[in-house]
């Protein structure tokens, strides 16, 4: 088997073994990236002489004895709204389109500290704003299950890397399921942490109350492995929790028996694919066969949870988008005529259509006169969505359900329709409001080949149970791994 098409952990064993060598590694990715990335176009740069020397360090460091971690020598991909220092960081928008930060985001830095190849940056729906990576203003990445449907988003890049093994793992960012969506749609494990239990320094913020960093991998035990590199407090980011971080992977093969697991009813309701749901259903089961304890619980204010989200996200987008005018850093409109007219046409034309919207959507429910009737009522009923999960997990130690409501759909079908692309994100949405940890893990595919994921969601900053019952089911189901075949061979 070629080495990139293998699993972190194989590799870090083989690493450690001295079996083979991070070049070799680092080599065989970039290999991959030359042979498919031109019809996936999952990456916006790649840094291949800096990939290879990072490699060359760690295979020193492991010649020389000194202490190594799960990363050291492993590619790994970003996506492209974390600050790298000497790499461009253009969250997909003409905006940013030329800007080099001068710092690297915590997580960044934890991964080179650890000895981490980083091999480039991946593409994404602009600004995170997207459920289809159709919203980048550079790319429009494919699907490697099928090159005619989207991979989801906005972590659609980050997510075909993996499915398409031009990374080993990746780090995405998870908004209103912008990691565990295209997770599901491309047939990888797709992680949000809780809030506040990965550093959001470094991190172009969307919306600053939902945003979480989370990892990208082939299977479970990957992403228990590069979670336990990237999570841990931060000072320099006031939402940072100053929680221990649990050994996620040493934890991966205790027993679940007796555990309760919830399925909440809302989230199997009219629009559902009959496919995605006999196959969360068979995934259900497969846990209550292992010992766990099933039962149906309800989470009554679901119904809400879009237009909740579509009031604080974009409100909060309007406030953290205002810096972009043109003045310090990004791009400048220079045919403006005065002060305000270069505010104007540096925004617009500095941003794509549905970052506009989504801007004008959180001014207008901020502004004057309506913020009562829609910002604050929003962080109402968040409270209420919010106070539906404390009570199921009063008895419930994970729930389960579907991640979207169908597979992944063609390019096209929902640009023209905004709200059935929101709709998209209906089962993973709820998730962020709560500030909760949720994975989505491979559970099956369609008649038509399709990847289908499973939702396992878990108690805030339960991260170790919620890796368990993941790997349970992974070991159990058998779906996690299988790949997608690229011009004429398996990938």
């Amino acid at each position: 088997m070629e080495l990139y098409n293998c699993s972190l952990e194989e590799l870090w064993q083989r690493l450690e073994q001295g079996e083979v060598s991070s070049l070799e590694v680092t080599r065989s990715v970039f290999g991959r990236i030359a042979a498919v990335d031109d019809t996936i176009a999952a990456y916006l740069e790649t840094d291949e002489k800096g990939a290879l020397a990072q490699a060359e360090a760690a295979d020193e460091c492991r010649r020389k004895g000194e202490k190594t971690t799960p990363v050291t020598g492993i590619p790994l991909g970003l996506k492209d709204l974390l600050s790298t220092k000497g790499l461009k960081t253009t969250c997909a928008s003409r905006m940013l389109a030329d800007y080099r930060p001068e710092y690297d985001a915590t997580v960044v830095a934890r991964l080179r500290e650890a000895g981490a190849v980083i091999t480039g940056k991946l593409n994404m729906d602009e600004f995170a704003m997207g459920s289809s990576t159709e919203n980048s203003a550079i790319k429009a990445t494919r699907n490697p299950w099928d090159l005619k449907r989207v991979p989801g988003g906005s972590s659609g890049g980050s997510v075909a890397a993996v499915a398409a093994a031009t990374a080993i793992a990746t780090l995405g960012s998870d908004t209103g399921g912008s990691i565990r969506q295209p997770a599901s749609f491309c047939g990888v494990v797709g992680m949000k942490p809780t809030y506040g239990r990965v550093s959001r320094y470094g991190l172009v913020a969307f919306a600053s109350s939902l945003d979480q960093i989370g990892p990208v991998t082939l299977t479970v035990a990957d992403a228990a492995l590069l979670l336990g590199v990237i999570a841990g407090h931060d000072k320099r980011d006031s939402t940072s929790v100053d929680l221990p971080v649990a050994d996620y992977y040493g934890a991966l093969k205790k027993d679940i028996k007796g555990l309760k697991i919830g399925v909440p009813k809302e989230y199997f309701g009219a629009g559902l694919d009959p496919e995605v749901e006999a196959a969360v259903r068979l995934g259900c089961s497969q846990l209550a066969a292992s010992g766990a304890q099933l039962d149906d619980v309800s989470l009554p204010h679901t119904d809400y949870a879009v237009a909740t989200y579509y009031l604080l996200a974009t409100a909060e987008a309007s406030s953290n988008l205002a810096r972009y005018d043109g003045v310090k850093y990004g791009f400048r409109a220079d045919d403006a005529d005065g002060l305000l007219d270069m505010y104007r046409k540096t925004r617009a034309q500095g941003f794509g259509d549905e970052v506009k919207r989504r801007i004008m959507l959180g001014t207008y429910a901020l502004s004057s006169g309506y913020y009562d009737a829609y910002y604050r009522k929003a962080q109402q009923v968040r409270t209420l969505i919010t106070r539906d999960f404390d009570k199921v997990f009063a008895d419930c130690d994970v729930l389960v359900s579907p991640v979207c409501p169908t597979p992944a759909f063609a390019f096209g079908e929902k640009v023209d329709d905004p709200l059935s692309m929101y709709l998209s994100d209906i089962l993973t949405i709820p998730v962020n409001l709560a500030g909760l940890p949720a994975i989505s893990v491979p559970c099956g595919f369609t008649k038509a080949g399709l990847p289908i994921g499973l939702q396992i969601i878990a108690k805030p900053f339960a991260e170790e149970t919620l890796l368990r019952v993941a790997w349970h089911y992974e070991q159990l189901a058998g779906w996690s791994g299988h790949r997608p075949t690229l011009a004429g061979e398996a990938v």
